[in-house]
């Protein structure tokens, strides 16, 4: 359950990064509201998640799915362009994260 909450985290920040962008510079009040929400959830998950797992793993995990889940939107929602070289860097991204996971014994 530990590493559910880990991972809902990083999907929190990159709700709260995303509605930050749409926010206009903080703006417009609903999305301002919703990166409150978002960050509070977000630093909720992994204060649940850092009980269990230590810091040295779990803050890694949670900003790379962050960083990660950030790209893909920015590409997807704003239409962001990244060279080839780039992507094998996100690519070398998830496998990291994927290794600290395995590797780390929790």
């Amino acid at each position: 359950m530990t590493w559910i909450f880990l991972f809902l985290g990083g999907v929190f920040e990159v709700v709260w990064a995303t509605t930050m962008k749409l926010s206009n510079g903080f703006t417009n009040i609903w999305y301002s509201l919703y990166t409150v929400i978002g960050m509070i959830f977000s630093f909720g998950f992994l204060a649940l998640a850092v009980k269990h797992i230590p810091l040295s793993i779990s803050y890694p995990v949670w900003t790379g799915i962050g960083a990660v889940g950030s790209i893909i939107i920015g590409v997807v929602l704003f239409k962001d362009h990244l060279s080839f070289a780039t992507w094998i860097f996100v690519a070398m991204l998830i496998v990291g994260i994927i290794g600290i996971k395995v590797t780390s014994g929790h």
